[in-house]
């Protein structure tokens, strides 16, 4: 089974309560997130993990009302919530997908379940080493890779960012790193920020067609240049990079 599991918690430090924040009229961005991926031809199921803090009750509850499966799990180990995850739904390729990222292209990711299908690749990212925006994250991985990480990983980055261990670990793992021809990692529709949420609710107030796609948004920045300049300034991977200051801390022990 090819499961999508899309982590979402209310908790954010920089945007509290970010992922039931509407984007539209009808919308929150996890429910606009959840509706772009049900265009995905190749996932056979989507999952939300969140967390068992009491503050997530309300994530459940909304995931539940879209008749959407969901999963909760340990908080600050998100690696050990992705494993009982896959484990209880029997998942044997995961898709992890955050959801904070509501344009998440759904062609994107059936592109990448096809490469990483027929290349038996142990896990395979078009986030890691970056050419695509933020905002069109995927990463994809074996259960059975998930769960040598989950054995393994110790470094805090590794249990709160999921997957580390494995481009920590290239040397174990069959790895791919998708790449675009061109690079256009310099824009930015992910939502950490509220200036990250006024972009998105100008994308999806000016883009008709559903699912919006990658190069949908491409065409309307070509149109409204200025669209780029709304979070120009945030800072790239701001927790991953708290998290890395975190495993210096682990490791001076």
């Amino acid at each position: 089974m090819i499961g999508c599991i899309v982590q979402a918690r209310m908790g954010s430090s920089r945007l509290p309560g970010k992922t039931l924040l509407k984007i539209d009229d009808k919308n929150t961005v996890l429910e606009f997130g959840i509706n772009q991926l049900t265009s995905s031809n190749l996932l056979d199921k989507i999952i939300v993990a969140t967390t068992n803090l009491k503050s997530d009750d309300v994530i459940e509850n909304f995931v539940k009302n879209m008749n959407v499966d969901v999963f909760r799990g340990k908080s600050n180990d998100v690696l050990d919530r992705y494993f009982q995850c896959a484990k209880h739904f029997s998942i044997d390729t995961i898709v992890r997908i955050t959801g904070d990222n509501p344009l998440v292209d759904p062609t994107i990711i059936d592109n990448l379940i096809q490469k990483f299908t027929l290349n038996s690749y142990d896990y395979l990212s078009n986030a890691h080493v970056r050419t695509f925006p933020y905002g069109t994250e995927v990463e994809i991985f074996s259960f059975e890779s998930l769960e040598q990480a989950w054995k393994n990983a110790i470094l805090p980055s590794e249990r709160e960012h999921v997957t580390p261990y494995f481009y920590n670990n290239s040397n174990l793992f069959n790895i791919h790193n998708e790449k675009q021809s061109n690079d256009i990692s310099n824009l930015r529709w992910t939502v950490d920020r509220e200036d990250d949420l006024f972009l998105v609710k100008s994308i999806v107030s000016k883009i008709i067609k559903r699912p919006i796609l990658l190069g949908d948004i491409l065409n309307l920045f070509s149109k409204e240049p200025k669209l780029f300049k709304i979070n120009e300034t945030q800072i790239r991977d701001e927790g991953y990079k708290k998290s890395l200051e975190e495993d210096k801390d682990f490791q001076n022990k």
